[in-house]
């Protein structure tokens, strides 16, 4: 992690002195106002300002992903995702989700969202900490059901969080034999 701090530190710094050259190049066009400025002059100083763009978005990713490592270390992460297989018999409207009787998550589906889900997509909705030891996660459905009910449903389960990450998968999915949907939460291996 060290290292990764370095590098940002580097890009950081290179942003920061690249925008203070470019702050002062247009300080001291403006200076000089009765002079304008080249073609080749705004072509280089376009190319910088490209350039540092660039940089800035790289520095934002790295920035990014050392925030998650800090803030959730891997000794410690809990990772909640949600997913629909099929969802004939339920329109999912939103979930709510509690992890040791506190919620810790809760959202609001759009149409557009659910069809994501049903193309294949899954959803991270919950990242966070855990300490080791059991812990309970329980998950309320709401949306339609069948014969365009409203439909609350929930499910729970108990796990043992030990020392590493934990993948937790909330899975929508429908039971044919009953012609009713299915709601499980069942851990990634």
């Amino acid at each position: 992690m060290t290292s990764n701090m370095q590098v940002t530190g580097r890009r950081w710094l290179l942003a920061v002195t690249a925008f203070a050259a470019i702050g002062a190049a247009l300080t001291a066009g403006r200076a000089h106002a009765e002079t304008p400025p080249t073609a080749e002059q705004a072509r280089v100083v376009d190319q910088d300002v490209q350039v540092l763009k660039k940089e800035l978005v790289d520095l934002n990713r790295d920035l990014f992903k050392l925030e998650e490592e800090l803030l959730y270390p891997a000794s410690t992460q809990v990772a909640v995702f949600l997913s629909v297989d099929v969802g004939t018999f339920f329109a999912l409207d939103s979930v709510t989700l509690k992890i040791d009787d506190k919620e810790v998550a809760h959202y609001l589906y759009t149409d557009r969202e659910v069809q994501a889900l049903h193309r294949g997509g899954v959803q991270k909705l919950y990242l966070g900490n855990l300490k080791a030891g059991p812990h309970e996660i329980v998950a309320f459905f709401t949306g339609k059901g069948p014969h365009d009910r409203d439909y609350r449903r929930g499910a729970a389960l108990t796990f043992d969080k030990e020392v590493g990450a934990k993948y937790i998968e909330l899975r929508i999915s429908d039971r044919l034999a009953a012609l009713e949907p299915e709601f499980v939460v069942r851990q990634w291996e």
